[in-house]
């Protein structure tokens, strides 16, 4: 594809991908951003741009997408660094001669780089689909597993199913907007955030059916969503829910994909990482969601953290005459 070699080349345009570009040009370095997706962004932009995010520092709430969208500003604004998306890296090679990895994808287009970082995040990933006959005919347009516009539920009676932090988030989300709602777990613990539940004990006109699960969906006129039947897995009494639309939040199953391949030492899904968020491949790190390490927490500003940390020790490892430290960003940027 080209035969410039690059100082680093970052795999995965998430929030933590999109950071490690920005210190990138924070640190002088030659960089390139590759994802397989069509947009920057990760999960934010592809999954649920509507959704806001509380926990990112500086902002009290800010919507997924919009964030999406900072942070790639913030990441190219500063220096014209390379940017290919819809490239899937496939095989990952180090040449020891040059000293250099070569990153290819189906067509055997190729990129080089001095240095790697892997912020792939979860991978590719499927929702945990909802067992109900018929569901198929209903999922994306009244059943969903993913909501990029929440103006289709406007004034609409929904039933949100699960008992995560996505399903918590998105009763918070609508409320206001959906003219009701109804929240079914199968237990009466929540997983998601203690101040998450709380909020969601809050508010009110959201109805919460603990110990129920799916049982049935009653398709009404022009084939949309007209009823969800629950059944208490306790007492097995059913209930008939009211529902224009029906959004599942029930987890995931996660591949990393051709990152499993590459040689580095893993943990179930994830990569092992050391403090300086290097791998056990030299010249290899990872940043963001898809690492583990003790006292790992997976948060968008932990993963942007990562990635400094990542994008700094790679700078240092090409030129060991530079400090790990950057400095302040404000005299950096205004020299």
């Amino acid at each position: 594809m080209t035969s410039k070699i690059y100082d680093i080349a970052i795999v995965g345009a998430g929030p933590a991908g999109l950071f490690g570009l920005f210190y990138a040009s924070m640190r002088d370095m030659d960089a390139v951003l590759v994802d397989s997706l069509a947009q920057p962004g990760g999960q934010l932009a592809t999954l649920y741009p509507e959704k806001y995010i509380y926990d990112m520092p500086g902002f009290p709430k800010v919507l997924a997408g919009r964030l999406a969208e900072d942070m790639f500003e913030q990441a190219t604004m500063h220096r014209r660094q390379d940017v290919k998306m819809g490239f899937r890296v496939e095989n990952l090679q180090f040449d020891p001669v040059e000293e250099v990895f070569h990153l290819r994808d189906a067509k055997s287009d190729s990129i080089m780089a001095r240095t790697i970082l892997v912020t792939t995040g979860a991978g590719a990933f499927r929702p945990n689909r909802l067992k109900v006959e018929n569901i198929e005919n209903l999922e994306g347009r009244s059943v969903h597993y993913f909501v990029k516009d929440k103006s289709i539920f406007q004034g609409k009676p929904i039933v949100i199913v699960g008992g995560g932090d996505s399903a918590l988030d998105w009763v918070m989300n609508l409320h206001g907007v959906a003219s009701e709602i109804s929240l079914v777990h199968r237990r009466d613990k929540f997983r998601a955030h203690e101040d998450s539940v709380q909020k969601v004990n809050a508010l009110p006109g959201v109805n919460q059916y603990l110990f129920y699960e799916v049982k049935e969906l009653e398709i009404g006129a022009q084939d949309n969503l007209e009823q969800v039947t629950v059944e208490n897995n306790k007492t097995n009494e059913r209930l008939m829910l009211r529902a224009d639309h029906l959004i599942v939040n029930m987890g995931f199953v996660a591949d990393m994909g051709p990152v499993k391949n590459w040689g580095l030492d893993l943990q179930g899904q994830a990569i092992k990482v050391n403090s300086l968020m290097e791998t056990n491949r030299p010249g290899i790190y990872a940043a963001g969601d898809v690492t583990t390490y003790e006292g790992k927490i997976k948060l968008i500003a932990t993963g942007a953290a990562e990635a400094a940390i990542a994008v700094n020790a790679a700078k240092q490892r090409l030129d060991p005459s530079q400090r790990m430290q950057p400095g302040h960003s404000s005299s950096m940027f205004e020299k």
